[in-house]
């Protein structure tokens, strides 16, 4: 598994000791791309090259079809976004990024990678942020230091996006522009005719799909990408942006969600008994306002689909009742995020609730 994280490194560490509980002694703003594998007993954890030799850029050139330049520098970025695009090719499985929230070390978050990558077949990359609850903190005063932690991660995790979007891109637009010319080529006078043709060249030919899970303060921190200069987030990436138990204020959250743009769709997933997200709103200080992953009201983003899974079986008071016991024993529930978590659009298997505004299962 491959993780992407803004925190220090400490040199001389073995495993998961390699991952400090600051930011990235050269800044908040610096990105590391690891290689985490899981043995039996430990973990093994590999930094990514940082710059690759022209002989790899020229064979990754050759093998992907790539509109590159060998002679200019190339990090080894490109490497992992070529094997991964592979891996998700040659597996029909989607990627699935993953921001976590308050209080986690990066042995949580990886645990909870690996789950989500057994539940739902698919492929998961990480971004860990510095959410350690505050060191030696506790209570409140950990929450807060976590919320400061969130705030100057935001221009890293646009930066990860951007990468994202470029290699994205990178990897798609030499094989989507021989699609495209296949379909005009079909349908030479007929352009609405044209379109829906490489719409489906594009679906059969071109299938991965990228999605974005952010969990819990993840998306406080997601929030804050879109007050970034040259903001990434608010641009085509993802085809669903999945916004879960999000510890963001409820009140105009239009005013940031309203931003996103999606290929299917932007899912707002709210429990209104998550234990929390409602110890969340007791904390101190002026921003403790209702949350907008345990509130049924004002939801009025209009770009966004509401789903509320408060009165689900299993869900109950939980705040990761996409992963757990909440899941294991709820089907209905487990086949919603399937589909939130790999790209598909999921309101015509949900019961829709006008007069608030938000979907439920039947």
């Amino acid at each position: 598994m491959y993780l992407i994280t803004n925190r220090e490194i400490i040199k001389g560490a073995k495993g998961l000791k390699r991952f400090g509980k600051k930011p990235n002694s050269e800044g908040p703003n610096e990105l590391r791309l690891m290689r985490v594998e899981r043995s039996s007993r430990s973990w093994k954890v590999t930094e990514v090259a940082d710059r690759l030799s022209t002989a790899a850029v020229r064979k990754l050139k050759q093998e992907f079809d790539l509109d590159i330049d060998e002679t200019q520098p190339w990090f080894g970025s490109l490497q992992v976004a070529c094997e991964l695009f592979e891996q998700a090719r040659d597996s029909g499985k989607s990627i699935l990024f993953f921001v976590h929230g308050y209080n986690n070390d990066v042995e949580d978050v990886l645990t909870a990678a690996r789950e989500i990558e057994s539940l739902y077949d698919v492929i998961v990359v990480p971004f860990t942020w510095p959410a350690n609850g505050g060191g030696k903190l506790s209570g409140a005063a950990a929450y807060l230091s976590d919320k400061a932690d969130a705030r100057a991660s935001a221009t890293a995790l646009n930066r990860a996006v951007g990468k994202i979007r470029f290699y994205h891109s990178l990897l798609t637009e030499k094989r989507k522009g021989e699609l495209r010319r296949r379909a005009d080529r079909k349908f030479p006078d007929n352009r609405q005719a044209a379109d829906a043709w490489f719409s489906r060249l594009l679906e059969k030919e071109c299938p991965i799909r990228l999605s974005l899970l952010c969990h819990s303060m993840g998306n406080y921190l997601f929030k804050y990408t879109l007050k970034t200069s040259d903001n990434v987030t608010s641009k085509l990436v993802f085809d669903n942006i999945c916004l879960v138990a999000a510890d963001a204020n409820n009140e105009r959250h239009r005013e940031w969600v309203g931003q996103l743009d999606t290929r299917k769709r932007v899912y707002v997933v709210i429990n209104e008994n998550d234990f929390a997200l409602r110890a969340s709103r007791r904390k101190p200080g002026d921003e403790q306002k209702a949350r907008l992953g345990h509130y049924l009201r004002q939801l009025n983003s209009p770009n966004a689909s509401y789903i509320d899974v408060t009165p689900a079986a299993g869900v109950g008071n939980e705040h990761s009742y996409f992963r757990g016991d909440a899941v294991e024993s709820n089907e209905a529930l487990k086949g919603l995020f399937q589909g939130l978590f790999t790209g598909e659009a999921m309101e015509d298997g949900l019961v829709y609730h006008a007069d608030r505004n938000f979907y439920r299962l039947p």
